[in-house]
């Protein structure tokens, strides 16, 4: 089986040929047709959360995946050879960049029927961030003042819709070059980033999607109403996070000072941070497939590279730039 694997940290993806996948009486395996980039992806092959992620090597990145079911282990009933399916694997299943990966059965959906296997495979990861930020963890509902940031990017784009969708006010932050873009979502207003500041702009939000951390972050507390919530998928990490993942002491110790500041600084204007690391659920991929369907969700998908290019593809994402999603398609 083809895949493109790392063997070990900044090491640039490189094709080789591994071993098949092993199906569990619960896996579904799929023939990937396309899968989508993440910053994850980037992140972790260059070592960035080796503490709280410790693959082991030969490692093939991936945890978006669109494709077809080959075959099911014995004890699955939702699936069958021939569906058209979408994924993100769990943590400990990632590794899309590949011909072939078994999935949970718990973390698979089929399909939207309206949308090609490139634009499924451009959405689990970012529309799973968006709908666990913003109904599960935000409850965001009519009337609600929503800011997302980087509102062009694979997250913000998803977000966006998914907050109006919901019935939300959305503000975003996004280039100029990219305004007319993110009010075709949906954003109600649109922060250039390059040369006005939302802190001066925006005042009595509800809710905050942060991706970009540090500075940034510490900012957008600073729109919140009393009582408001700023999440964060770039971190840092906080210890209701550590705990969940189950990491050692030390390690919790660590990531509880890592937040410590942010988290300061929210209580002191009445506010809370949390940081959000998305996981996969195949319940909630079917929910969102039915928005896809009905019209109220659309993938956004800003650049598609064949297999052979998956580290030209890893590159240009570190680049930035994209539109929405970048993907690979197999087919």
């Amino acid at each position: 089986m083809r895949a493109f694997v790392i063997t070990k940290y900044k090491e640039e993806p490189r094709e080789a040929e591994v071993s098949e996948p092993v199906v569990g009486e619960r896996d579904v395996l799929v023939r990937v047709e396309a899968a989508g980039l993440n910053q994850l992806d980037e992140k972790i092959r260059v070592g960035e959360f080796r503490q709280i992620l410790p693959y082991g090597f030969p490692l093939i990145l991936g945890h978006d995946v669109a494709g077809t079911v080959i075959s099911v282990g014995s004890g699955v009933r939702g699936f069958a050879p021939g569906d058209q399916v979408y994924a993100r694997p769990r943590k400990d299943l990632i590794g899309t960049f590949a011909d072939r990966i078994a999935v949970a059965e718990s973390d698979l959906a089929h399909k939207p029927a309206s949308i090609s296997s490139v634009e499924a495979g451009s959405l689990p990861l970012v529309a799973l961030t968006a709908w666990q930020a913003l109904v599960e963890r935000g409850k965001v509902g009519p009337g609600q003042k929503v800011l997302i940031h980087a509102g062009a990017g694979g997250v913000g784009s998803i977000a966006i819709q998914l907050a109006k969708h919901l019935g939300a006010s959305v503000a975003t932050t996004a280039s100029a070059a990219n305004a007319d873009f993110v009010r075709e979502l949906g954003a109600d207003t649109v922060i250039d980033y390059r040369s006005q500041d939302f802190e001066k702009v925006l005042d009595d939000y509800d809710l905050v999607l942060d991706s970009l951390g540090g500075t940034n972050l510490k900012r957008s507390l600073r729109v919140l109403r009393p009582g408001g919530k700023a999440i964060g998928i770039s971190g840092p990490p906080d210890p209701d996070f550590a705990r969940g993942a189950g990491l050692n002491p030390l390690l919790r110790l660590v990531i509880t000072m890592m937040s410590a500041g942010v988290r300061r600084q929210a209580r002191k204007l009445g506010v809370t941070y949390e940081f959000l690391f998305m996981r996969a659920d195949g319940d909630q991929l079917r929910r969102i497939g039915a928005l896809v369907d009905a019209g109220e969700l659309r993938p956004v998908v800003g650049k598609v590279f064949p297999f052979e290019q998956t580290p030209q593809a890893l590159r240009a994402l570190a680049r930035g730039g994209i539109r929405g999603k970048a993907v690979i398609s197999l087919t």
